[in-house]
């Protein structure tokens, strides 16, 4: 079992939860992102650069990871592609895509997508605030200790 990070958009607080569960519970962790990572020196933890281009490192993750990988992002047509491999997805707000609840996420990314297309402005995303990463490290810990019992 392997944990991808969707790492170009992917928070500095979210990678240094990852950082230290990686390093806690010695599970490899890859970075991916189309430009260069500074990661902490750990033979648990690495950084991969792919080109750059649209989905670049979405498609790397899907073609690397394997059934059962842990993959952290919040692009919900990636979130779909891991799910439909038979990996896990958890964004950086701590919560899980799963079989049950991706369709809807993708339904709604999509209007709001042709929202955004027709110029109405629906703003981003809110920063990542306290109670998000508490979330994440929760969801993340939650999901480590389940591995540990299998």
């Amino acid at each position: 079992m392997q944990i991808w990070v969707d790492a170009d958009a992917c928070p500095n607080v979210i990678k240094e939860i990852l950082f230290r569960a990686a390093e806690r519970v010695q599970i490899p962790l890859i970075l991916v992102a189309n430009k260069i990572l500074q990661t902490p020196s750990s033979p648990y933890i690495s950084a991969m650069r792919v080109g750059a281009g649209f989905d670049s490192a979405d498609n790397t993750i899907v073609r690397e990871m394997e059934s059962g990988d842990l993959v952290i992002t919040a692009d919900i047509p990636l979130a779909a592609e891991v799910i439909g491999r038979g990996g896990h997805a958890l964004n950086p707000r701590g919560e899980f895509y799963s079989t049950e609840n991706i369709e809807e996420r993708l339904t709604m990314r999509n209007f709001m997508d042709r929202l955004r297309e027709t110029g109405v402005n629906t703003g981003g995303p809110t920063a990542i605030s306290r109670k998000d990463r508490q979330a994440f490290a929760n969801g993340l810990d939650r999901f480590l200790v389940g591995l540990c019992r299998e």
